[in-house]
């Protein structure tokens, strides 16, 4: 299994919104790397599922339910689709990241831009413990 970070601004989707739905299509990814990690997801791994630009943490953990889709405007692009898991206990900072340095080369740090970062088992592990799971 491996593990991700998806973003949304929560005023376009947040949380909240995915745990109504119970699942939704992640698509409209139109940066190459982030399409390249789209690709990689199987159905089963875990996703950190972060808002960007307001508040800016990780709010929740989501599993990737289906794999290997098209993005239904594009089918040059990936798509998967994705459903709630659970709610972290304590929503971790961007700012909290940054600060440890044992995330110094997690993809969300190091390409801040990408909307669909690839985990490490040890960020992963690291940013659980952080958020009290």
């Amino acid at each position: 299994m491996n593990h991700w970070l998806i973003k949304s601004e929560p005023a376009a989707y947040s949380w909240d919104d995915l745990n109504r739905d119970g699942e939704t299509l992640w698509d409209g990814v139109r940066n190459h790397r982030a399409a390249i990690n789209l690709r990689a997801m199987r159905a089963g791994d875990q996703v950190f599922f972060y808002h960007s630009v307001t508040g800016k943490e990780i709010v929740g953990i989501a599993e990737v339910s289906e794999a290997d889709l098209t993005d239904p405007r594009d089918d040059k692009w990936p798509a998967v689709k994705v459903k709630p898991v659970t709610p972290v206990p304590r929503p971790v900072t961007l700012a909290a990241v940054k600060a440890n340095k044992a995330l110094a080369e997690i993809e969300l740090v190091r390409l801040s831009r990408l909307s669909v970062a690839e985990i490490k088992p040890a960020e992963w592990a690291t940013v659980c413990s952080m958020a009290g799971l």
